[in-house]
């Protein structure tokens, strides 16, 4: 499971990360979101030590969402020293996920 990451650690988990950051942006109650987790789950175990894969709950963060333009979720942000770099908005497939991790390594 990725890491939970709210408005208090989001600075030094997310932004001073040395490595490429994987920001799942979703809610309890978003059911796409739900369709996502085993696929972010797998991705945690699977670029374990490579990239670090965190979630951040809309509602209990909107400070962060409403920085990033998060209007649709999930959402996805992939982070390089401190940048987003790429996004992925709605239900994707793994593979789509796992091109775009690639081509942060």
């Amino acid at each position: 499971m990725g890491i939970a990451v709210n408005e208090a650690n989001f600075e030094e988990v997310v932004l001073q990360s040395t490595r490429p950051v994987l920001v799942d942006f979703w809610a309890e109650w978003c059911g796409p979101c739900k369709m996502m987790l085993p696929i972010v789950e797998e991705l945690s175990t699977e670029f374990e030590g490579r990239v670090a894969v965190v979630k951040i709950d809309v509602d209990s963060a909107p400070s962060i969402s409403a920085k990033y333009g998060i209007r649709n979720i999930p959402t996805i942000l992939f982070f390089k020293n401190g940048e987003v770099v790429d996004k992925q908005v709605g239900a994707v497939p793994k593979t789509t996920l796992v091109t775009k991790i690639n081509a942060l390594l």
